[in-house]
């Protein structure tokens, strides 16, 4: 129940008490203590900081930084309570600070003023102090409580930051504090930023919170702020050992009912909320996550099931938030931002919305000037449109608004890839340098052996080998054998066969959608230049047509010039496919998910690794349950507007079970499965790169090589014992718990990294933040500056290339020009992707960058080492910035450089906010 002991000082409240759930329940009862301020004390804060500095003669201090002005403040608390030690113990303060909502309504801020009030006198919030040190009167560790009271003065610097102090006098043996026990009596959540303590002799010891506390009335039990020292399991101070272990169990939660708006659960689930079948047969979706469709797992919500499906869960749509835990939300600026995204991607949809259906089809393009309008004119509601438009009871008063602002709804920004040359999607250099410097530059891989072979049954798929012909590739090699360039390491392909074809069929059965599985061969010739030679697009077997696949390469009459567009148009449909889907979702978002779901669970906010961790988790759980809202979902963004339709996910499971390997998601060990590195144990990283002029993996090896060497460094600090890692009992349970319950349905592959030695821990980690920093970087932000041009890289397409044989063929021959563009996305359709891609290409004004740390976030660890370990990582990576421009002006490297040719800065470290086409930040949040 309680322990309690009488205190003597005359500054602080008559009795203090070590907490329990009981005391908790109490104090949302209204069980408060009265607390006296010394008489004559005044606070002051410095600019810039959010440390109060108290002055017992009535005089502000104003230290010229921030280690002065802690300094100062703990002599000064100790000095004003120097002729009290004898009587009862030491007098200590703790500063609280509150961050408060950037922009409010006027009875949210009516609200903040009474909240500030109950603060001021002490009945909002109490904390409690607890010592790294037993009591053996409790065989716990030794505590001290007092309600949050006081005003102190808002930092000059920040208007929405608002600090109160508490005042404790603790035993002359109470030992440094480990954690801070925090109850929120208000009726709402605040959002708390740190607790600072000021007055121990180790100087102010900081409490790093950054996190939301939860109303007593939503849970009584009080949160766990543990201090910025990092300890292993069995280093944890005896006081807070206790403590350690209830918070992680907090955390797991008990696996049953549907997750409140302000819990903080970190649990697992299928992805069974994709599909809506109460709404529509049309929308029900397979479950992903199990043998048929095996999965990662997601974060779990507990919604009920739906009535026809009782295997799929009922789905939550826009505007109602899905469930994420309470600290993995979008914080302001980031909501704001996202919500403006949106916006945005309203009105690049409506205009083309309301035209197709006034028209009531959904219009193609028919010239390419019509594409050019997007970006220099817009797009101009005609009159008789508009006067139908504003009748509309639902449409009228919106688009008055819009309409009152500027007639040109829709101007798009010109993307990077035809800025400089808006011809250079046409050429066959582009289309290959792509493969190496576009948006999806991970799918390329060396040609090993010849004939191509297929994997899949050939008693389902036809025969096994290609259509693709020796001599049809040596046609294209000037005098080279196909056994010589193999040798020479001159032949690469773009594989999309085996993936897509079993599923070719089906996507070919939608309405609007025609495509092939393809494969593509590139011949990298002795000037450095790589070049597509033969294209080949495969239909699943028919009787009448048991080997239904057509071979095209580069010809030179117009006939032959206009359907090799038409091939690499489906090549580039493919590849946008596989790239959101395998390569972005799957890759990076779905995989983060799971690693940050074991973190939370089994690593404590007090473990170096979860510290280490902790930064590169930011927001990806909140973008994650937005893409299963709209984005990936049946019939969502990418069904509608990517080649595979509702097939989508499958494909993407498809790939999860055939081709994921967590071991070969680290960037040296993927160049050397798709064989564009070879090892070799002098190079920085152990590779050779095939290539030299490979932009993503040069430039991606760099980013890699500083954080392995960042990571080791910091491996090697904590686990510098002997069994070290095997006895680390919590790190242990993370790792076996992403493997058994995140990749439950890989949980048996004989592939998974042992996790015995300081170097198998590096090597996790240094992946998992690869993939969530630079990986991630390399293939999101570039999405519009690639992508934006619709021809260049269309994400669908709506016609099979025509045959001679066939009727359309003669319309191909009369206008070629519109069977291509009659074959790209829709006006619609393309706008929508173009919308998207825009949103998510853009970096939010509150990014995070790789080896920056946020000010909020300064005292992440109190460790001078470590701090110095950072910064090291932090130079580093201002060096690889500047090495990266240097490659971008080297004229020899073709792929970054030349005419027309957009630098390759997709893992330059650092951006501003918007669509940059630069940046890597520290975690996926978009």
């Amino acid at each position: 129940m309680y322990a309690m002991k009488r205190v003597c000082s005359p500054f602080k409240s008559e009795l203090t008490f070590r907490l329990t759930t009981a005391t908790s329940r109490a104090w949302k009862d209204g069980f408060f203590w009265k607390t006296r301020f010394p008489s004559g004390s005044k606070v002051s804060c410095t600019p810039g900081s959010i440390r109060a500095v108290i002055s017992s003669d009535g005089k502000a201090l104003e230290p010229s930084s921030k280690e002065a002005s802690n300094k100062e403040v703990d002599e000064i608390v100790l000095s004003s309570s120097s002729d009290k030690l004898g009587k009862g113990g030491i007098d200590v303060r703790a500063v609280i600070t509150i961050r408060k909502k950037i922009k409010e309504k006027i009875n949210e801020k009516i609200e903040d003023q009474w909240e500030y009030f109950v603060n001021g006198i002490g009945k909002g919030i109490l904390i409690q102090l607890v010592s790294e040190e037993i009591d053996p009167e409790t065989n716990s560790g030794k505590s001290v409580q007092a309600s949050v009271r006081g005003w102190l003065p808002k930092p000059s610097n920040n208007e929405h930051i608002i600090e109160y102090a508490a005042d404790f006098t603790v035993p002359f043996d109470f030992g440094n504090p480990g954690a801070v026990l925090v109850a929120n009596l208000h009726g709402k959540e605040f959002y708390l930023m740190e607790i600072v303590v000021h007055g121990f002799d180790a100087g102010p010891i900081f409490f790093p919170a950054n996190t939301w506390i939860h109303s007593s009335k939503d849970n009584p039990d009080s949160r766990i702020i543990f201090r910025n020292q990092a300890y292993l399991p069995s280093r944890t101070p005896p006081g807070i050992k206790d403590l350690r272990r209830e918070d992680l169990l907090s955390l797991r939660g008990n696996g049953k009912g549907e997750r409140k708006p302000h819990d903080r659960i970190y649990d697992y689930a299928l992805y069974n909320d994709l599909g809506n079948p109460d709404k529509d047969d049309e929308l029900a979706r397979p479950v992903l996550g199990g043998e048929k469709w095996p999965y990662p797992r997601r974060c779990r919500t507990g919604r009920p099931p739906t009535k026809k499906d009782p295997k799929c869960e009922t789905r939550i749509e826009k505007p109602h938030p899905v469930y994420v835990p309470r600290d993995e939300t979008f914080e302001e600026i980031k909501r704001n931002t996202f919500s403006t995204g949106r916006l945005k991607a309203l009105l690049h949809n409506l205009i083309p919305a309301i035209a197709a259906t006034l028209s009531s089809s959904d219009i193609p393009f028919t010239c390419f000037s019509e594409i050019d309008k997007l970006y220099n004119d817009g797009f101009i509601l005609k009159t008789e449109e508009l006067s139908e438009i504003v009748q509309n009871p639902f449409l009228g008063n919106f688009m008055k608004r819009v309409l009152s602002v500027s007639e040109r709804l829709l101007i798009y920004d010109i993307p990077a890839v035809i800025k400089r040359d808006r011809f250079a999607w046409l050429r066959d250099s582009e289309f290959a340098r792509q493969t190496l410097a576009g948006v999806n530059p991970v799918n390329i891989e060396i040609l090993k052996e010849f004939p191509i072979l297929s994997k899949l049954d050939p008693a389902v798929y036809g025969p096994p080998e290609s259509a693709i012909t020796e001599e049809l590739i040596e046609r294209e090699l000037h005098g080279m054998s196909v056994e010589k360039a193999i040798e020479e390491k001159r032949l690469f392909i773009l594989d999309y066969h085996d993936m897509l074809l079993p599923f070719i069929e089906k996507m070919n059965s939608l309405p609007g959608r025609k495509a092939y599985a393809s494969r593509t061969v590139f011949f990298y010739d002795q000037a450095g230049i790589l070049r597509p030679i033969v294209i080949e697009l495969s239909l699943p077997p028919s009787p009448s047509s048991p080997c239904n696949k057509h071979v095209y390469i580069h010809g030179h009459d117009a006939t032959a010039h206009w359907i090799w567009k038409l091939a690499k148009a489906h090549v580039c449909s493919n590849d946008a496919g596989v790239h959101q889907l395998v390569n972005h979702w799957l890759r990076t978002h779905a995989c983060m998910e799971t690693y940050l779901i074991a973190t939370h669970r089994q690593l404590s906010a007090m473990h170096p690794i979860y510290k280490l961790l902790h930064p590169h988790t930011r927001y990806t759980l909140e973008i994650n349950a937005l893409a299963r809202q709209s984005l990936i979902n049946g019939g969502g963004i990418i069904e509608a507007c990517f080649s595979p339709g509702k097939y989508a996910m499958e494909i993407s499971s498809a790939a999860y079970k055939n081709m994921w390997r967590f071991d070969m998601e680290a960037l040296p060990a993927d160049l050397v499965r798709r064989g564009m590195a070879v090892e070799d144990p002098s190079m920085p990283c152990g590779v050779r790169l095939v290539i030299e002029d490979y932009p993503y993996a040069s430039d991606g090896l760099l980013i890699w090589s500083a954080i392995k060497e960042y990571v080791e460094s910091y491996v090697d600090h904590f686990y510098s014992e002997p069994n070290s890692v095997t006895s680390d009992i919590e790190l242990q349970a993370w790792w076996n718990e992403i493997k058994n319950k995140g990749h439950f349905d890989k949980r048996s592959e004989p592939w998974w990294p042992k996790l015995d030695t300081k170097e198998d821990v590096s090597g996790i980690l240094t992946t998992m933040i690869w993939i969530a920093s630079g990986q991630h970087a390399a293939i999101n932000f570039g999405q519009y500056p690639y992508g934006g041009y619709v021809p260049s890289r269309p994400t669908l397409m709506r016609k099979l290339i025509p045959l001679e044989n066939e009727h359309d063929h003669e319309k191909f021959i009369r206008n070629p020009q519109h069977t291509f563009l009659s074959s790209l996305p829709t006006q619609l359709q393309a706008t929508k992707i173009m919308a998207a891609q825009d949103t998510l290409s853009t970096h939010s004004p509150d990014e995070e960058y790789l080896g920056q740390v946020s000010q909020l976030h300064s005292h992440w660890i109190n460790d001078h080492e470590i701090v110095e370990l950072f910064n090291r990582f932090s130079a580093r990576l201002e060096e690889i910035e500047g090495i990266i421009n240097l490659r971008n002006k080297d004229t020899r490297l073709k792929n970054r450089s030349g005419a027309g040719v957009p630098p390759y800065e997709l893992l330059v470290p650092t951006s501003g906010p918007g669509v940059t086409g630069r940046g890597i930040p520290n975690s996926i949040s978009i």
